[in-house]
């Protein structure tokens, strides 16, 4: 089974640009979309037949969402998770959708913002709230968690960690975050498979021609339950899909 996180920044603006060959040449079982940008009044539509479509729209027009696209029909979908209303309004960050043996969150984490303004929230609020429901979900069913979890965990995950340290997405509390969620919940799929490979990024600017140069961070992920650690069998980077300021990344799991 292949599973495949992107964030398309913007559906609607992707559909423009080869994003169902870049769908035929990926050819995921399940995909996950994050910041899709659509409200469910106005739903674009995705020649993708054959998959389930399940939306999360935020209630803030063009902000926003998440979405899952499976081949498989999920056993149940949840979209009200206990995150959904930590911001005071829903704005579509989370899709819960169980299959027979595992649990899939799809999430598209908040950004701390330009000047950190987001950031007691992202570190004190979100973080906690996500492990929690990680945690309980895993109690019942292995979990896999995916999505732009707008962090870079480790220095190797950005071209310039020096100038960073107080740039959302490489803050001290965010990292601390993520570590604890590592240690705590899963294994990050991408630094299993290769633990000191550099250069390897998932977001990059639109400013300075900065995916040209590859300067870059890694900021997506796919998180798996240590419980099927050893199912997943490989990990990827698909840098060369265009479309989006992010690449898609994934796994390919025997479960």
């Amino acid at each position: 089974m292949r599973i495949v996180s992107w964030n398309v920044n913007g559906l609607r603006a992707i559909l423009k640009k080869n994003f169902h060959e870049s769908m035929a040449a990926l050819s995921p079982d399940i995909l996950c979309l994050q910041e899709t940008k659509v409200d469910s009044a106005s739903i674009p539509e995705i020649n993708l037949p054959g998959y389930a479509k399940i939306f999360n729209c935020a209630e803030r027009r063009g902000y926003s969402g998440t979405a899952i696209f499976s081949k498989i029909e999920p056993m149940s979908v949840n979209c009200n998770t206990p995150l959904d209303g930590l911001t005071g309004i829903s704005e579509g960050r989370v899709i819960v959708a169980e299959y027979e043996t595992f649990s899939l969150v799809n999430v598209y984490t908040p950004n701390s913002g330009s000047e950190l303004k987001r950031l007691s929230f992202r570190h004190d609020v979100w973080d906690v709230e996500m492990l929690k429901m990680l945690l309980k979900i895993s109690e019942t069913k292995a979990a896999i968690l995916c999505g732009d979890m707008n962090v870079a965990h480790e220095e190797i995950d950005l071209a310039n960690p020096q100038g960073n340290h107080f740039s959302a997405g490489f803050t001290d509390e965010e990292r601390s975050g993520m570590e604890n969620l590592l240690k705590n919940f899963g294994v990050d799929t991408f630094r299993k498979f290769f633990p000191t490979r550099e250069k390897c990024y998932s977001w990059w600017s639109y400013r300075s021609g900065a995916r040209d140069r590859n300067v870059g961070w890694r900021i997506d992920y796919v998180i798996v339950d240590r419980a099927i650690e050893n199912a997943v069998k490989d990990a990827f980077i698909a840098g060369s899909i265009l479309g989006s300021d992010h690449a898609p990344v994934g796994i390919d799991v025997n479960l």
